[in-house]
């Protein structure tokens, strides 16, 4: 049975930090391209940040600079680092599993508020 399993999310204020982390079981995590992506209320979920099984990313243009995706693979997580945060990053945001084949699988969701 395949887990993704988000955490980390919370409430935090204008320029803060947030490091949400996804543990996953059930896959070889090491083969999987690691995403993770936002849905604001009334929009479209949407790419974050992306980390291919050989550890090359690549960012949506609103969090280049803010954010840092990583994976530990001994670990089967994958870590999205939040910095500088904006309210415009409240969202639930979501761990994605994919490779290459139709196999695709998502955690279940984490809230992120920024809020003073």
């Amino acid at each position: 049975q395949v887990q993704l399993v988000e955490s980390g999310g919370g409430l935090v204020q204008p320029g803060g930090s947030l490091r949400l982390s996804c543990a996953t079981s059930g896959i070889i995590f090491s083969r999987y391209t690691m995403g993770w992506y936002r849905q604001a209320p009334g929009k479209q979920r949407e790419l974050v940040a992306a980390i291919t099984s050989g550890s090359g990313t690549n960012y949506a243009d609103p969090v280049k600079g803010r954010f840092t995706i990583s994976r530990d693979n001994a670990k089967n997580t994958v870590y999205l680092q939040m910095n500088s945060l904006k309210p415009e990053d409240t969202a639930v945001y979501y761990c994605n599993a994919f490779l290459a084949g139709n196999y695709e699988y998502w955690g279940q969701g984490t809230q992120v508020t920024v809020s003073s």
